[in-house]
Order: C-alpha cells, then structure tokens, then sequence
C-alpha cells in the first residue's frame, strides 16, 4: 500500500522509513520539498500524491523557542496539519497525525487516558492541541499521542544522555518530572501495522480518534539517563538528581505527564513493553553502532 509520510529527517519520520521498509510503498517529504508553513503548498502536495493513506511526523519540537516564536510553532503543528487533514477529506483518504503530552499540565496523580482534559501550558503544548482539535474534526483521522520519544535516530533523550556521559563528570538531570518514555521504533512498527487497518477503515471504524501511545510505566528524567548511561561502559559522568526550577527554561512543562496506552490495546491489540527494557535496547544499539569502525 502507498502512504504518503510528511516529515522524513526527525527521529520518528526515520524510525518510519525503517520500519516500513519492503512493507509500505512510502513517498516522504521533507521540509525543503514541502514549506509546512504555507497551507497551499501542503493542500497541493497532499492532493498530487498517489496514496491510499497520509501520516504527519513534522512538528515544531522546539519547546523552549515556541515561547519566542508563537507563529511559527502554531504555523507547524496547527495550520499544516489542518490543512493535511482536509486535503485528505477532500480525497477521502486517511490522515494520521502525531500529537504530545505536553496538551496536559501535570497536575495528575496517575497516567492520563484521552478522555481526560487537556490544559496546556507552553506556546508549544497550545500548538499542539490547536492541531489536534483541527485534525478530529475531520473524518477518518487519528491522532498519537506520544511522550519522550526516543530511538536510534536524531539527538534524542538517550543519545544525548549518552554524549554527555561520556563528556561529563558530574551530570545534573532533573529528578521532579514524570512521563512515560515513547520508544521510537516501537511506534513506528505499530503504525507500519496498524496502516493498512487505517486504510481501509471507514469513518466510524474504532481506528480513527484519539490514542496515546508510550511504553507501559513511569518514570523520572533522572531515572530515565541513569538507565540509559549505565549501559554505557565508557561513561565517566556521576548523576546528580537536580529540580526543573533549577534550569531556567523558557517553556513550563508538565510536572507529571505519562499516558495510558489502554486505549491503543483495546482497539489495536498493541500493548507497548515497560519503559525501561527498551530503553536499554536502545543504549545498546547506539553503543554498539558508536564502537563500530567508520565505513
């Protein structure tokens, strides 16, 4: 089946073209091909293409930027997946977008499920739920949410964790924020298999809506680098948990944030493994490919 993927350079977009590799004919677009910041250009490319489903892994990721440049985080992950979504309305094809925890503001004491409110509080967190209200309410869409999302692509969580490691003796990592970790190839092999389901499912199939995806359990940012560096046998830094109001960071983020993937099992029959295991795997193939000699 053919599907059409905007955003092909970030982790996700590559953890895609990984895993749909001789099981999807995928056409993507990068930011270069496609300006994502203006509505025609996006409404054009998605009514060209030959497709039988549309997905979205752009986004404007920058959380602490957003705050300085609203526009621009807004003209990303509200205006071009709205107008995704009704090009492919207009086409009758399926459109799937990716969305955040950071639609919550982590005043929770157990994982949020989808019914639960969203009340963001960074400019990117808004960006993000303007997104997601424009795409549900068109047909035949679905929207991930997703939480930490980390992988063997792009400078994420645990390679970053892993870099400093290796550069640090003493490491401060934020002890007071929660979230559930988002393995990146674990997600992209779910939307890989969950496509053709997507495709071919009308309005009202349970596929289409609302889903929060993340590895089962929660867990700290501290916690998270430490199960991370410590299958690193090169690391030298010593952790030392430290509070998010120590780091003067432009954007607030949610103090608590995992998410309940009960949801996504129930329709799907895809339960996400427990947090740490994959994180580990990861550390283990990005040590592994860093101690491989250069081709």
């Amino acid at each position: 089946m053919k599907v059409l993927q905007f955003g092909a350079t970030g982790q996700v977009g590559q953890a895609l073209i990984a895993a749909g590799r001789g099981k999807l004919s995928l056409t993507t677009l990068t930011r270069a091909e496609v300006d994502l910041t203006d509505p025609a250009a996006v409404r054009a490319a998605v009514l060209a293409a030959d497709c039988d489903l549309v997905w979205n892994a752009a986004a404007f990721t920058m959380v602490d930027r957003a705050e300085a440049e609203p526009e621009a985080a807004f003209a990303v992950n509200a205006t071009a997946p709205e107008a995704m979504a009704a090009a492919c309305s207009e086409r009758d094809v399926p459109f799937v977008h990716l969305s955040t925890d950071s639609v919550f503001d982590g005043q929770t004491d157990r994982p949020y499920v989808e019914a639960d409110p969203a009340r963001p509080i960074s400019v990117y967190g808004r960006s993000k739920l303007a997104g997601e209200a424009a795409v549900l309410a068109r047909p035949r869409t679905a929207v991930l949410r997703v939480s930490w999302v980390f992988s063997l692509y792009g400078r994420n969580y645990v390679a970053f964790m892993l870099e400093l490691g290796r550069t640090r003796d003493v490491l401060k990592v934020v002890a007071d924020q929660y979230g559930s970790p988002t393995d990146g190839e674990a997600l992209a092999a779910f939307m890989v298999e969950a496509a053709p389901r997507w495709a071919a499912g009308g309005a009202g199939d349970a596929a289409f809506g609302l889903f929060h995806f993340a590895n089962a359990g929660e867990t700290s940012r501290f916690d998270f680098a430490q199960a991370a560096i410590a299958r690193d046998p090169l690391t030298r830094a010593h952790l030392e948990p430290t509070t998010q109001a120590a780091f003067a960071e432009a954007a607030a983020r949610p103090p608590r944030s995992p998410l309940d993937s009960g949801k996504l099992a129930r329709v799907f029959g895809f339960t996400p493994q427990p947090w740490r295991p994959a994180v580990e795997r990861a550390a283990d193939q990005l040590v592994l490919a860093w101690a491989a000699p250069a081709r």
